[in-house]
């Protein structure tokens, strides 16, 4: 099983305390988001996750406590942007707090572990792609060999974001202009010792030089864990996701990072109840199973190849 934390929230940044609890207690309990009375356990231990991903603004409640993961192998994907607070409005600063942590987050595990992500990439009339490029360039500058990998993609809208996106005046620019913006983050990325590519894109860049992108990447697992794993595309995700299947333990209306882009979050108001609701002792994060709830253990398995192999 590949272990995603989490899509659904920043647990790294605000719920580090409750991941760790539910690490050693080994199961965690998570709300189905359609169904939000039906609850499954999930086995978390060892012997069936594979690989845990963490996704995440700010990692540093952390940083701290990785030998507690002694037994799992893992990576980061590490959001670090250009914005403002205008936009992401609880991320420290970039420049004086983020790169640093992102920098000795590195050093810990290594860079092949920390996947730099610059997105999503909004234009307005203050981000402009002129902004962008120069923003880019003073990030991947200071990021110079502290990770291998950098992905981008261009902001989606969703019923959630709609309306931010509309006060933002959020743009599209022409495809001409589109593809040599990305030629120049792709010429950036390159000239500091990385690799770019997409996330969930629709229009091919290859021609840019970035490569179609899979966050939840069945190669870089292979190469972290040392072994083959059956994993199959992830169906829930959308059609130019190329992310194998995961299981996620986060919680939607829980993320704390205030960002105007974010789909995950249907409101403030929702945030704040459910973020006081939380308990780092619950099996559940920000909430607790009540008699109203089904809950059913969920049956995950190890993905590893365990086929011998004969010397011809």
């Amino acid at each position: 099983m590949i272990l995603s934390v989490s899509r659904r929230t920043d647990i790294p940044n605000y719920y580090s305390e409750w991941f760790f609890n539910r690490i050693k207690e080994g199961f965690a309990y998570v709300r189905n988001p359609m169904n939000v009375h039906q609850v499954s356990r999930i086995d978390i231990t060892p012997e069936v996750v594979d690989c845990i991903v963490f996704w995440t603004k700010n990692p540093e409640p952390m940083l701290g406590r990785l030998g507690e993961l002694t037994g799992y192998d893992y990576y980061f994907q590490f959001t670090l942007t250009g914005y403002g607070a205008d936009i992401e409005c609880n991320v420290p600063h970039k420049k004086q707090n983020m790169i640093p942590i992102f920098q000795e987050l590195s050093k810990k595990t290594g860079m092949q572990r920390v996947i730099w992500r610059y997105d999503p990439i909004i234009f307005t009339k203050k981000y402009t792609a002129e902004y962008h490029l120069k923003a880019f360039e003073q990030i991947a500058a200071a990021l110079n060999g502290y990770t291998q990998k950098c992905v981008i993609s261009f902001v989606d809208r969703y019923a959630k974001n709609k309306k931010n996106m509309d006060l933002m005046e959020a743009c599209e620019i022409g495809k001409t202009e589109l593809l040599e913006f990305a030629g120049e983050l792709s010429a950036i990325a390159r000239k500091c010792g990385m690799r770019t590519a997409s996330c969930a894109e629709a229009i091919d860049l290859q021609q840019c030089g970035i490569e179609h992108n899979c966050c939840i990447d069945k190669a870089l697992i292979e190469s972290i864990i040392g072994c083959s794993i059956q994993a199959d595309k992830d169906d829930n995700q959308r059609r130019e996701c190329g992310c194998v299947e995961s299981v996620d333990i986060g919680a939607y209306n829980t993320c704390r990072n205030g960002c105007k882009y974010c789909y995950a979050n249907f409101s403030s108001e929702s945030v704040m109840k459910n973020c006081g609701n939380y308990d780092p002792k619950s099996p559940m994060l920000c909430g607790k199973p009540d008699s109203n709830d089904r809950v059913t253990e969920r049956k995950v398995r190890s993905l590893k190849e365990r086929q011998l192999s004969f010397p011809v």
